[in-house]
């Protein structure tokens, strides 16, 4: 990695992990945003898995009820698994373009629901159901894009779990899909001990970040920025759906 480059993505996780401290979330999605508009959507993926699963399995043991989530969402997390390794081939062998575009109506879809605040609620008996699938597609999306938020984040919330099990359980949810994602790129040729060292540069800088988004956190209002956040992701988002169109045409 040039210097360059190596100075792109260590400011790109400070950032990312500015955002995840005083959000609480967002780490992946800023980064696969911003590094997705400079760097090969498969590259960039690759710089993400590092840093990411350092702070979601983290954000995964601490907390109450990591046996119970385990034994109520075992099922979810077999499919995010296989969804993520489909996605992960998908990416890997197929057009940049389309993974650009994937990414940009991913981001795009990600700041409109949640700037109009929609929430599900799921009944407990659609629940076993459900499951299943919503783990498949979180799978298949974020292994082709490198973002796991959708469906997951809604359909967790909509389950009606409290605050601590909730992240929790999104940290369980984001840690099984980041070592699937290692996996699938490995398999395709994107993730070997290179990439891995080069991946950890993030590490450092996004926990820098997140410690200076923690000191913000009280000095700010979190709702004016998570507003403007994704205000910002849905441009970019619109700028990877214009350039990937633009390239396909």
């Amino acid at each position: 990695m040039d210097f360059g480059t190596a100075a792109i993505v260590a400011a790109t996780f400070l950032v990312a992990g500015m955002v995840k401290g005083i959000t609480g979330m967002g780490l992946p999605t800023v980064a696969m945003a911003v590094l997705g508009t400079l760097l090969s959507p498969v590259v960039a993926a690759a710089m993400l898995v590092v840093p990411t699963f350092i702070t979601n399995i983290w954000q995964m043991v601490v907390g109450p009820s990591l046996g119970a989530l385990v034994a109520r969402l075992w099922l979810m997390m077999i499919c995010i698994t296989l969804g993520t390794l489909l996605g992960a081939w998908m990416l890997t062998s197929g057009s940049a373009d389309g993974t650009m575009l994937a990414l940009g109506v991913i981001l795009s879809v990600y700041a409109i629901a949640s700037l109009l605040k929609w929430e599900l609620t799921i009944p407990p008996r659609l629940e076993r159901r459900l499951s299943p699938v919503i783990g498949l597609v979180t799978g298949v999306i974020g292994g082709s894009t490198a973002v796991f938020a959708i469906p997951v984040a809604p359909y967790l919330q909509g389950l009606g779990l409290g605050k601590d099990d909730l992240v929790q359980a999104l940290g369980l949810s984001f840690t099984v899909s980041t070592i699937s994602l290692a996996i699938g790129l490995g398999w395709g040729g994107a993730f070997n001990v290179g990439m891995a060292g080069a991946s950890a540069l993030g590490v450092v800088t996004a926990l820098i970040g997140m410690t200076l988004g923690k000191y913000l956190r009280d000095r700010i209002e979190p709702a004016t920025f998570r507003r403007w956040f994704l205000i910002g992701l849905l441009v970019i988002g619109a700028q990877l759906i214009l350039r990937a169109g633009l390239a396909m045409a």
